[in-house]
């Protein structure tokens, strides 16, 4: 039996990484480089004073396929390439333009690189995306151009040895380390060091980033694939992961994207995308979603001000135009909701929350846990480097608390669709295959025994992670304008992968044999709301149009659910009813070959459903979960393919992720839609 602990010791054994970190990275400032001479405690000359946008024109040709009743189209918004320091750190070499080239189904490389500059592995997607967007860590776009390039006259600062000696597997980028665990920190030496040469950099890489996404965007009448400007603002105090994506509408954007360094918490980057886009009387326009919210530390989601304050209405308005969508599912895991384990009003009964967790064993305070569990947040944690976890982080519990600020304030901040990415650090949008997945983190991962092991330090790879999801968007044209239009409505959903096609719409009314029907779609558009929507107060409980499609190169669907949460005395419940198919149907998979075995499930399925405890004077929710027949998991493939024996195989083996029995290694891949909501 596993000795009784507590979550204090590892708190710090954390701490004490960051602080170890920190003590590294100031010492390497103090070399003797050059480019150093002269640096000055201060943070450096205010922002350029310069017009805040950048104003360009987006005509494009009418989009041939045109559907009033809108199309699924599928993508990845969360795209890393080697402008990211940390990607750079990881061995990527590619570029925005190559990413771009890939989603649209051109082969790409990736590391490890060998002795002559060529690239060791290649990858190429099966089907080509529909969209993406790269959006690069707009922290130190200058440095690491500069600390990459041997020509540069910053090259051999010790901010830049620094960053190319230190360890990406910890993480370790020198002295940036510091810049971003602790905001508030001076600009990195070099760049107080030699005045302009950072903002110069960080210009041209900008102008890269908007020129990569113009080459890539189909203005023809073909409209075959779209592209979108931006950036990650990496919000990571303590090592809490509170990042967004920004997503600009049209070429005209930000003149500079706003980094952590720049603002370092939501409220000062809410307040920076108003100033330098919202708010400029151009045609800059703009989101924010959300990264995934499982390493957020307990504080990803919490309705208070930066002062602490309780939000007001206006707050929670201005928080939910700016934040309409949320990354549900990605290369971290699952952020769907929390399991049952952890001792908190926000953690869920549902058995399938368990699905792709980053944090696949939870404390449950008793004298037998394992060693390696992880606690809830209690006020705050290093969510980032695996403290703890928040229930108020996962979808589920953060929609449940906007029910609540909606019934105290009359405005709901967490009024979030969804979308799945894969938050590659290769370069490659889409790359969502299980088999053979090469992984997200270039030289960290690049054989299948890395894949499996957990680094010291971060956990920011390794055998909890997976390939990610995509993102679907319900819209009437392939076009920037009305791609961006139906995110802002939310009219967006999830899958793990899988292009599973699903439609959801709510109304009153909707005839029982609406599937049967040839013009079901038109029929539900007309009288209801589509995911996304809010239904509005009448008579009688509310009807759900629920319809899904397989992948055709995916597993039969195995059942649909209906997912539903309320206020009820002051708190909010949740239920997950069953709706179509059969969740007990027998299909299961051999992991030995991973052929599929029992009865398949359904090429589609398709149901409407009334809510059977509708209370017209209770707020409440409800959205869609699609579920695939169990398939292999690439953790399954990979574990075949090295021809692990688990019998000779035990804890601290690099291989003990084959035989851990807290890992499955066969999954249901499936979809998730954004809410409908009603408000009485």
């Amino acid at each position: 039996m596993t000795a009784p602990r507590t979550a204090a010791p590892r708190r710090a054994g954390r701490w004490a990484l960051l602080a170890a970190l920190a003590l590294l990275t100031n010492n390497a400032c103090d070399g003797d480089g050059a480019a150093d001479a002269g640096a000055t405690p201060d943070a450096g000359p205010p922002p350029d004073a310069g017009p805040a946008v950048i104003v360009l024109p987006d005509d494009r040709e009418a989009c041939a396929r045109q559907n009033p009743l809108r199309d699924p189209y599928f993508g990845d918004l969360h795209v890393h390439t080697s402008i990211s320091f940390d990607a750079n750190a990881y061995g990527t070499r590619t570029r925005p333009d190559d990413a771009y080239r890939f989603a649209r189904g051109e082969a790409i490389d990736l590391p490890p690189y060998d002795a002559s500059g060529r690239a060791t592995r290649t990858l190429q997607l099966g089907r080509p995306l529909d969209f993406a967007a790269v959006t690069d860590h707009a922290e130190f776009f200058g440095e690491i151009a500069i600390c990459t390039d041997p020509s540069s006259p910053g090259y051999d600062s010790s901010t830049c040895r620094s960053y190319r000696e230190g360890d990406s597997a910890m993480p370790d980028y020198g002295e940036l380390t510091n810049l971003l665990f602790m905001p508030g920190s001076p600009k990195a030496r070099v760049c107080r060091g030699l005045p302009g040469l950072c903002e110069g950099k960080a210009s041209e890489i900008w102008r890269e980033i908007q020129d990569a996404a113009e080459a890539s965007q189909d203005r023809s009448a073909a409209c075959a694939f779209t592209t979108f400007v931006g950036y990650e603002w990496t919000g990571s105090a303590g090592g809490t992961n509170l990042h967004r994506n920004v997503i600009f509408r049209g070429r005209s954007v930000s003149a500079v994207p706003t980094s952590y360094l720049d603002a370092p918490s939501a409220e000062a980057l809410w307040d920076r995308l108003e100033a330098t886009c919202l708010d400029t009387d151009t045609p800059c326009d703009l989101i924010a979603i959300p990264h995934n919210g499982n390493l957020g530390g307990g504080q990803m989601f919490v309705p208070a001000a930066e002062d602490g304050a309780p939000y007001d209405a206006a707050q929670a308005r201005r928080r939910a135009a700016l934040e309409p969508l949320v990354e549900i599912y990605q290369h971290k895991g699952s952020s769907e909701c929390l399991p049952p384990g952890i001792a908190d009003p926000l953690v869920s009964e549902d058995e399938r929350c368990g699905f792709e967790m980053f944090h696949p064993r939870l404390c449950e305070g008793r004298p037998d846990d394992p060693p390696d569990c992880v606690d809830a947040c209690g006020g705050g944690g290093i969510g980032f480097l695996g403290d703890c976890v928040g229930p108020g982080d996962f979808l589920r519990g953060t929609l449940r608390r906007g029910l609540l600020e909606q019934a105290r304030i009359g405005a709901n901040p967490f009024q979030l669709g969804v979308i799945a990415s894969t938050d590659t650090h290769v370069s490659t949008p889409g790359a969502v295959r299980e088999e053979g997945w090469p992984g997200h983190a270039g030289e960290n991962e690049d054989d299948p025994p890395e894949q499996l092991q957990v680094p010291t330090g971060a956990l920011v790879r390794g055998r909890t992670a997976s390939p990610g999801g995509l993102a679907v968007i319900w819209a009437e044209e392939n076009s920037r304008e009305a791609l961006f239009d139906a995110m802002r409505r939310r009219e967006t959903y999830a899958t793990s992968g899988p292009r599973i096609v699903v439609r959801f719409f709510g109304g009153r009314g909707y005839p029982a044999d609406l599937c049967a029907q040839m013009d079901q779609v038109a029929i539900a558009d007309a009288g209801g709301v589509p995911m996304g929507g809010a239904l509005p107060a009448g008579a009688g409980a509310p009807t759900f149009f629920v319809s899904a499609l397989r992948d055709p190169m995916g597993a039969p669907l195995a059942h649909v659910q209906i997912v539903k949460a309320w206020v009820e005395g002051g708190e909010t419940r949740e239920r997950v009813y069953e709706v179509a198919g059969d969740p007990d149907g027998g299909a299961g998979v051999d992991e030995a070959t991973c052929a599929p075995t029992g009865p398949s499930g359904a090429d589609g399925l398709c149901e409407t459903w009334t809510d059977p405890d509708f209370d017209p004077g209770v707020p409440a929710l409800y959205y869609a979960r699609v579920l695939e027949d169990p398939t292999c998991r690439w953790s399954r493939y990979a574990c075949n393919a090295l021809a692990v024996d688990c019998g000779a195989t035990s804890p601290g083996d690099p291989l003990y992720a084959c035989c851990d029995p807290a890992i499955s290694h066969v999954i249901q891949e499936r979809a998730w839609t954004s809410p409908i909501w009603y408000v009485p």
